[in-house]
C-alpha cells in the first residue's frame, strides 16, 4: 500500500518563489527607510550659499559638524552620533591627518551658530594639522521661472 502511495505522487519541478518575493519587499522597505538615517549624522540647518560644489574626494573626508547649540561631532569613531570635546576632537583627527596629510577635512556648522564658536573649531582643527578645510553649505534656492 504504502508504494502504491509513493508511485502516486509526482514531484513538483517549480520553485514556488512567492515567499522568496515577500521577504525581498520586506528587506526593500527596511533598507529604504533606514538608508536616509545612516546618513543624515547631526542636524545642522547649514548656510545657503552660491559655491560650487568641490569635486568628489578620492578619499573619505573628515567631517566636523557643529549643532545650534555648538556641540561638536565627528564621523571617526565608534559613535559618530555622540558630541566629542575639543581635545578627543583634535586627536581623532591628528590620527587620521598623521597617516594621510591630504584626507579632506569640512566643516558643517548651523547657520545659527556664534561665528567665534566656529572660529575656535577651524584653528582647533589648523593645530591638529589640516592644512585647508571646507565649509559644507546648502545650495541657493532655483529662482522662480517668471523672475529675470
Amino acid at each position: 500500500m504504502a508504494a502504491t502511495a509513493k508511485r502516486g505522487r509526482r514531484l513538483m519541478g517549480e520553485i514556488n518563489v512567492v515567499p522568496y518575493i515577500d521577504v525581498m519587499l520586506v528587506l526593500l522597505i527596511i533598507f529604504m527607510v533606514t538608508a536616509p538615517l545612516l546618513t543624515q549624522g547631526v542636524q545642522v540647518h547649514l548656510p545657503k550659499a552660491g559655491a560650487t560644489p568641490l569635486p568628489d574626494p578620492k578619499r573619505e573626508p573628515i567631517v566636523v559638524s557643529l549643532d545650534r547649540a555648538g556641540r561638536a561631532y565627528v564621523n571617526l569613531g565608534d559613535d559618530k552620533s555622540r558630541a566629542v570635546d575639543e581635545a578627543t576632537l583634535a586627536a581623532r583627527v591628528r590620527t587620521v591627518l598623521g597617516r594621510d596629510r591630504e584626507t579632506p577635512v569640512l566643516l558643517k556648522a548651523d547657520e545659527a551658530l556664534a561665528y567665534g564658536r566656529v572660529v575656535r573649531t577651524m584653528v582647533l582643527l589648523q593645530q591638529a594639522g589640516a592644512t585647508r578645510v571646507g565649509f559644507v553649505t546648502d545650495p541657493l534656492p532655483a529662482p522662480p521661472a517668471g523672475a529675470r
